[in-house]
């Protein structure tokens, strides 16, 4: 019954996130893949957490009504403080600066907000309308009979992990950090670029005849520099000098195969060139001569004249946009950093909580972009993707990459930190806490992950080469994300952490609202330090 609520849920959702697309694409040119997949993914996620509390309720005793409202009023908590948390990571790529890359942003963030709707109203109606039927076809005992286990019973084998983390979190936090390094290796080499026609598969159009005009004029003639020399105020009697002095300059440039001679318009005005790489268009040879002409050699061409110089076309506007995007990069991690940084801060009231969370995620993203340079860039896999050869990441993958990562993270953090703090403010016990929330949520959160993973993955079968970047990084952070940080570091670092996870400095507490993940109005216990 479980997966039926679920595919219901995400049908209605999916219902009027295709009107919201519909809005948003007037007035903007958006991919509607990239708003499919987080809205696919975040609408499982909430309403599978609403479900499994629910049914916890029931468990407990509580009538269906009274289960579905209080499981909207605990864990409908924490779907809307990991929904907002999603939306501000998005929102951030408006630092950016560019405008389709905020506009993609902007429509990632409606699918959530329609998410999030769909799962705190729809789903506990449809549970209320469901009773105790929900359960009428299942596979296996639900999570919530068997968390806790019934006195004297056999505990179960996350019950068993969670004490063994509890008794070696030092163990458990190098193991996590060692895989996560290993894995972000690659990031290290990192080069960005431009996607050309030459990673297509071969049966494409637009790759044999990239090939053919390869084979023909060499590689560089797939993205030709368009150099100009504007003289106009340059006096006529020195134009003369000037042509000659550029022509000059042009001559034997490094990572050139051939620099056609300079032209002038009719007018005079203008004198016009043409560059070919040696290299094809994403290639790092292409990039280096492109910045070699625009700072160095057609500066020096001019030197001595009144006259500006510039180098366009295709190929030198994807060289610019990749130095907007590298420049603006650390502008955006900062901000949703920072943001979500204060978000985790006001909901859980725990100074190094919030440190952990935002360092935690950055080493998570870390990892997924290192698979993302592995598979593409180095080539491991990408035949089998349908990417010919070794190709350059992306330009905007990274800063989209970061803000879906860095929100949909932040969905399995304040899960489980919900569930800490809860058994927190109940016992006061911080141990006993990680151990008792790592057993509750870890099927929960792994189920939940996996069906995301799914989402992800499905997406790299498209012919779309940025998409398939997209898809595998998303489907390898989810998967990093639930398995290495949540499992293993994040019980690790809370256990080692102890009470001083909680403590919070007098002022901050005060200036910072309040904001409660569990919807539960017991007062903390006393704070350490």
């Amino acid at each position: 019954m479980l997966p039926l609520v679920t595919a219901l849920i995400c049908a209605l959702c999916g219902l009027a996130l295709l009107g919201l697309l519909a809005a948003a694409a007037t007035f903007a040119t958006v991919s509607p893949t990239l708003a499919t997949m987080i809205g696919i993914g975040v609408g499982i996620d909430y309403a599978l957490f609403l479900v499994t509390r629910h049914r916890q309720n029931l468990v407990d005793g509580q009538d269906p009504v009274t289960a579905a409202g209080n499981a909207a009023a605990t864990s409908g908590h924490a779907v809307l403080l990991s929904g907002c948390t999603v939306i501000i990571a998005l929102s951030g790529l408006w630092v950016s600066g560019i405008g389709f890359i905020g506009k993609l942003g902007l429509a990632a963030a409606v699918t959530v907000v329609t998410a999030v709707a769909g799962a705190l109203t729809l789903v506990p109606a449809v549970l209320g309308l469901l009773g105790r039927r929900i359960d009428r076809v299942r596979v296996r005992r639900p999570v919530a009979e068997t968390v806790p286990a019934p006195e004297g019973a056999e505990p179960g084998g996350w019950h068993r992990y969670a004490q063994r983390v509890e008794r070696r979190p030092w163990w458990f936090l190098a193991g996590g950090v060692v895989v996560l390094a290993v894995l972000s290796f690659p990031l290290l080499f990192i080069q960005l670029g431009h996607i050309g026609d030459g990673a297509d598969p071969k049966s494409f159009t637009d790759r044999r005849a990239y090939d053919l005009m390869s084979s023909a004029f060499g590689p560089g003639s797939n993205g030709p520099l368009t150099l100009v020399i504007d003289q106009s105020k340059v006096s006529s009697g020195d134009r003369s000098a000037l042509a000659d002095q550029a022509q000059k300059a042009l001559t034997g440039v490094r990572d050139a195969e051939v620099i056609t001679p300079l032209t002038a318009t009719s007018d005079g005005d203008v004198l016009t060139a043409t560059a070919y790489s040696v290299a094809a268009p994403q290639d790092g040879r292409t990039t280096s001569l492109t910045n070699r002409l625009t700072d160095d050699v057609l500066p020096q061409a001019v030197s001595g004249y009144d006259a500006s110089t510039y180098v366009t076309g295709t190929t030198a506007a994807q060289v610019d946009f990749l130095d907007i995007v590298s420049s603006r990069l650390p502008l955006i991690i900062a901000v949703v950093v920072g943001l979500a940084f204060l978000v985790i801060l006001a909901v859980f009231r725990g100074l190094l909580v919030a440190v952990k969370a935002a360092v935690l995620n950055v080493l998570s993203i870390a990892a997924s972009y290192g698979v993302v340079v592995a598979v593409f860039q180095w080539g491991w896999g990408g035949p089998a993707l349908g990417v010919s050869g070794e190709v350059p990441i992306e330009s905007y993958v990274p800063m989209m990459m970061f803000a879906i990562v860095f929100g949909l993270s932040m969905d399995y953090e304040i899960f489980l930190l919900s569930r800490i703090h809860e058994a927190w403010v109940r016992t006061g016990d911080p141990r006993a806490s990680v151990a008792h929330a790592l057993e509750i949520t870890a099927r929960v959160i792994t189920c939940a992950a996996l069906i995301m993973v799914s989402v992800f993955a499905a997406f790299v079968i498209s012919d779309n080469i940025v998409v398939k970047m997209l898809g595998l990084g998303l489907a390898a952070s989810v998967l990093i994300d639930a398995t290495v940080v949540r499992l293993l570091l994040v019980p690790a670092v809370m256990t080692l952490l102890g009470r001083a996870a909680w403590w919070i400095p007098g002022p901050l507490d005060r200036i910072l609202p309040h904001l409660d993940a569990e919807g539960s109005a017991h007062p903390p216990p006393e704070r350490a330090g």
